[in-house]
């Protein structure tokens, strides 16, 4: 996970809500995910102040080249969010697994 966000240089993103508010989050993840046949980008967000119970916010992120304008969009269908959910969990579970791995090389 950590090698997608190096390859798209992107640290933090600053998310703007409904009511003006705005909120900087920490980039966790940029992946690729199948839709229909279509690869798509998304990215998986936290917010900087959060503690550990905070919500993942997940969203479809196109435009990643340049770091100053990308774009960022909700996912409104439930059926994409189920689907890019659960690629989310599985980059987690893999990176667990690979931290696991690499745990026991030190050893």
């Amino acid at each position: 996970m950590a090698d997608k966000k190096k390859d798209y240089d992107l640290e933090t993103v600053t998310l703007e809500l409904d009511g003006g508010e705005e909120i900087t989050c920490d980039v966790i993840s940029i992946f690729p995910v199948n839709i229909n046949n279509e690869e798509k980008m998304y990215i998986a967000l936290l917010d900087e102040n959060a503690d550990d119970d905070s919500d993942i916010f997940l969203y479809r992120a196109s435009n990643l080249e340049d770091p100053d304008n990308i774009q960022i969009d909700n996912i409104e269908d439930d059926e994409e969010f189920e689907i890019v959910a659960d690629a989310f969990d599985e980059l987690l579970d893999d990176e667990e697994f690979n931290e696991m791995w690499d745990d026991d090389d030190e050893e």
